[in-house]
């Protein structure tokens, strides 16, 4: 089944969501443009999802995504935070910053149940998860409200795993996608393949719809993609330049060199994420001995917030995935044409 039949949109799209890069004027830009809009909801309280599905309310009738990272909280471990620190160290010296002032609170929280009661309150067509699925009191409460439900499979068992579940589709997400990988089972990296290479290899075990994700930018990757059997794709790095985007000004000049490179990191928030290489993930590696997600990301906070006030991007994430090719200036509806005017 294709998307346009499962979710009740015209084209076979949808937008990633995308935490920190965006708010609701993208979800709703994408939806009215026939395809399904996302807002990422991890980075946000109750009461502002709340708000930010008033302001989508308002705007469009047609169907959205909300998303939510399912992963389980971890214990902190004085040790290891200590340790990260004391890497970090020579960085706060430079921008004059106290470690012992350094916060360590974490972000992002996982779907919780009063973040439930905003899904039955609302109700929106779709509901997705990163990092597996909630509980199964909370993906009931979810089900109940009739909303579909989509997660992220980074491998053929994890595919196999949501299968099992009972969702309604699996995002596959190839190692190439920008922002943070969403495995829940295997957390090794060889394990984690590319978009072509995982698409065809859930296709050929699960009976449910599957999404390509990661590395796919232009007509060509939407045909390539739908031609080896995917329901349909779903971009979100296409989307980082758009007018309707939240980056900043320094995350839009990076994403403008095509030649910078991209890779995995762990230290903006302790769980493995694409982005383009700065300074820390030179000199500190991009895969360190940070804290568990999401635990890593109160420390290097302060860093991002005194670099990027000197115009510095030089601890700031700058996910993005692989392909830049298809960012472009241009308002999403004006992006989402040009996409399919040859699909």
């Amino acid at each position: 089944m294709r998307l346009e039949q499962l979710f009740g949109i015209e084209l076979p799209l949808i937008q990633a969501p995308m935490a920190g890069a965006q708010d609701a004027a993208l979800t709703i830009a994408v939806s009215e443009a026939g395809g399904l809009g996302s807002l990422p909801c991890a980075m946000l309280t109750p009461q502002k999802l709340a708000s930010e599905l008033e302001v989508i309310n308002a705007a469009t009738d047609k169907p959205i995504n909300l998303n939510f990272f399912a992963h389980k909280s971890p214990t902190p471990d004085p040790v290891q935070e200590q340790e990260w620190r004391t890497a970090l160290s020579r960085y706060y010296r430079d921008y004059g910053l106290d470690p012992n002032a350094i916060p360590s609170a974490p972000a992002r929280q996982p779907f919780n149940h009063e973040m439930a009661a905003v899904v039955e309150k609302f109700r929106p067509s779709v509901v997705s998860f990163h990092f597996g699925l909630p509980d199964a009191a909370l993906l009931e409460r979810v089900r109940r409200a009739g909303c579909k439900v989509l997660s992220s499979a980074t491998t053929v068992a994890e595919a196999l795993w949501l299968e099992q579940q009972g969702v309604d589709g699996i995002i596959a997400q190839g190692v190439e996608a920008g922002g943070h990988r969403g495995f829940f089972l295997d957390r090794d990296l060889n394990s984690q393949l590319g978009t072509m290479a995982l698409v065809p290899q859930i296709l050929a075990v699960s009976q449910l719809p599957v999404i390509a994700a990661g590395g796919i930018a232009d007509s060509a990757g939407i045909r390539g993609a739908l031609a080896m059997g995917a329901a349909g794709v779903q971009l979100g790095t296409a989307f980082l330049l758009c007018d309707e985007a939240r980056i900043s000004e320094i995350h839009r000049q990076a994403l403008a060199d095509m030649d910078a490179p991209t890779a995995l990191t762990n230290i903006f928030s302790g769980g493995p994420a694409r982005g383009i290489v700065n300074r820390v993930m030179r000199e500190l590696g991009p895969m360190t001995q940070a804290p568990a997600f999401p635990l890593a990301g109160g420390t290097v906070g302060p860093l991002r917030q005194a670099a990027e006030q000197q115009g510095s991007g030089d601890f700031s994430p700058l996910w993005s995935g692989q392909n830049r090719r298809g960012c472009r200036s241009v308002s999403a509806r004006e992006l989402i044409q040009t996409l399919f005017e040859s699909v």
